[in-house]
């Protein structure tokens, strides 16, 4: 129900209501309202700056791009025309084979020249991909210094230069470094077991010891490229020295890890006087690989499953006493029929002069019959206490190719879903 109210009483509410005042002082009023706005203009301020630097990345990130393809392009075109063509790059139009083909050969390239095919594809592949000369010689030489400072039992290695390099790619400048390992021959108190090198034939009774690696800097864009690094290692009694060897390996650098050898150099020091600093100048090699260790492996076949089982179970190096918490490791892959199956890890064991694993992977195989199938092991040391960086100590293959099978996997081939274990050379 309402209740009617005269006008005067209305009027009276509203002055009321109109003389309400916040309890502030002016003073007060106009301050909040200075920080209300500046922190309004701060805020403008950081959205403006913030959409500048968005507007400006996303720019030059279009830049760049654009740059890339053009480059990209002016790379294909002048590869088409015989690196001829010096004008600025143009949008072609290719047929969809043609295409195809080409990135099948990309890929197939770069399966090819990966870490693990390089060293087991065997000195065949490694010596079509060199450049020799006359007398069984890769075309280039290195100088480099020894000398062994009898006071403090240091053997000091200074990398001087590499010089007389062909440059094999025009688009693609050298990247060069070099690789030193100072390799000890022989094993202390084991005996050499009857092994196969990944060709099938018999390795060499003589096993190595890696004592120290080293590499050099990185030289771009020179095919003499000087280097002066110097190395040292302090040797426990100077009759090592009649059992050491220098191996030094020129190499290309690939940001993929897919470093190329062009070529060593080995220097027997027990034929050297180096009591004072003897400078060498030696014409590069073809490479060569080194047994460093034995695998004794284990094959199992299971063809209704279409199945295979790799079992590592004893791996013998030799002790070169780097630290006390050394383990080792091993990957194992699997290439069958032109298709890569997915590697597996062993379990890390602390290292021995004889290290047991007895563990055994299973890998799935895509299809049958086996045309191909290639089984890789690589050794790691690393160590067992904290994660650090891996260590290669040695890889081996076995498998059957077009035109070769290993003995290993013909016996398992000849006696399926047994398995038939073997001793192999682990190479370097």
């Amino acid at each position: 129900m309402l209740i009617p109210m005269d006008h005067p009483a209305q009027v009276k509410l509203l002055s009321a209501a109109g003389d309400l005042h916040m309890p502030f002082s002016d003073a007060i009023k106009y301050c909040i309202l200075g920080i209300s706005v500046t922190l309004l203009l701060l805020a403008l301020a950081i959205l403006g700056w913030q959409t500048f630097r968005c507007c400006t990345q996303t720019h030059t990130a279009y830049t760049e791009q654009d740059t890339l393809k053009s480059d990209l392009l002016y790379s294909d075109e002048k590869s088409d025309t015989g690196g001829n063509y010096s004008g600025a790059p143009s949008m072609k139009v290719e047929n969809v084979n043609t295409e195809v083909r080409r990135l099948s050969r990309c890929l197939s390239q770069g399966s090819l020249s990966s870490p693990e095919y390089k060293q087991t594809a065997g000195e065949t592949g490694e010596k079509a991909s060199l450049k020799t000369v006359p007398g069984g010689q890769v075309s280039g030489s290195l100088c480099f210094s020894v000398y062994y400072d009898q006071l403090q039992a240091r053997l000091v290695v200074t990398i001087l230069q590499v010089d007389g390099l062909v440059k094999k790619s025009e688009t693609r400048s050298l990247q060069l470094f070099v690789r030193i390992r100072l390799m000890r021959a022989g094993l202390d108190g084991v005996e050499v077991e009857d092994c196969t090198d990944e060709q099938g034939e018999e390795t060499p009774p003589i096993m190595w010891t890696v004592l120290s690696e080293w590499q050099t800097r990185i030289v771009k864009g020179s095919c003499n490229p000087l280097f002066g690094d110097q190395f040292s290692c302090v040797l426990q009694d100077d009759k090592e020295l009649q059992r050491i060897t220098l191996r030094m390996e020129v190499r290309d650098f690939d940001k993929f890890s897919r470093h190329l050898v062009l070529g060593e150099v080995r220097v027997s020091l027990r034929q050297l006087s180096i009591c004072y600093p003897l400078e060498l100048h030696e014409d590069l090699q073809i490479p060569q690989k080194d047994l460093v260790g034995q695998v004794l492996l284990s094959l199992k076949f299971l063809p209704t499953s279409q199945r295979l089982e790799v079992g590592l179970l004893k791996v013998r190096t030799g002790l070169n006493n780097r630290r006390s918490d050394a383990a080792l490791f091993a990957r194992i892959g699997v290439q069958c029929n032109q298709c890569k199956l997915r590697y597996q890890k062993t379990s890390a064991v602390a290292l021995c002069l004889v290290t047991v694993f007895n563990e055994v992977v299973i890998f799935s195989l895509p299809e049958l019959p086996l045309e191909q199938c290639k089984i890789l092991v690589s050794v790691y040391e690393t160590s067992k206490a904290k994660k650090s960086t891996k260590f290669l100590i040695g890889q081996l293959s076995v498998g059957r190719e077009k035109t070769f099978e290993d003995k290993h996997w013909s016996l398992m081939m000849q006696s399926v879903r047994q398995p038939i274990a073997k001793w192999h050379g682990l190479l370097i």
